[in-house]
């Protein structure tokens, strides 16, 4: 690949980050703040909305649905997808299930690079159940981006995860590999 031509790629190098969590106090939402605060000024992060969705119903999937309509251009304008969710349950949360399931026909989803941020080490079964999902949708989950931090009873938010330099250092590594592979696979 052409040097400037890949330099001209990171400048431009857009991301889509959404959390599985509605709560105000989240941290996953919080965690993907922070990230937009630690990224370079070269990399912009949109955090999308996946609450104004409305639930998932195939009889209504090919209606002009705003809040739809938006998600899936976020996605397709997007050189990557950042994925933040909690575990309700030993599951995916709701609202990322429902966001994904509005996806699943798009061909917006197919083959575009995901990193998965997981903020709490023991929350394994619903990192493991979005995995499976995303893989399905054939997403390509960029294993050695995805990042696991202890954020779980930390009090922490967006600010005092940037403050954190253990936490901060893993979320900002995730994301270089992230950007270096997608910059990568660019032809």
């Amino acid at each position: 690949m052409d040097s400037t031509r890949s330099h001209e790629a990171l400048l431009t190098m857009k991301l889509l980050a959404l959390s599985g969590s509605l709560r105000r106090n989240s941290y996953n939402s919080a965690a993907l703040v922070a990230l937009t605060r630690l990224a370079p000024s070269n990399l912009e992060i949109t955090i999308g909305d996946i609450g104004s969705l409305p639930l998932f119903n195939p009889d209504i999937e090919n209606n002009d649905i705003a809040a739809v309509q938006q998600l899936k251009s976020q996605l397709a304008q997007a050189s990557g997808l950042i994925i933040a969710s909690p575990e309700y349950a030993h599951g995916i949360s709701g609202p990322m299930k429902n966001a994904l399931d509005w996806l699943v026909s798009g061909v917006e989803f197919p083959y575009k690079p995901v990193m998965l941020i997981n903020t709490s080490p023991r929350a394994s079964h619903a990192l493991n159940a979005l995995i499976e999902v995303v893989t399905t949708m054939s997403g390509d989950i960029i294993d050695s981006a995805s990042v696991t931090i202890p954020l779980l009873s930390s009090e922490l938010d967006a600010d005092g995860i940037v403050e954190n330099r253990e936490i901060s250092a893993v979320l900002s590594n995730g994301l270089k590999e992230f950007c270096q592979k997608i910059e990568a696979s660019i032809p």
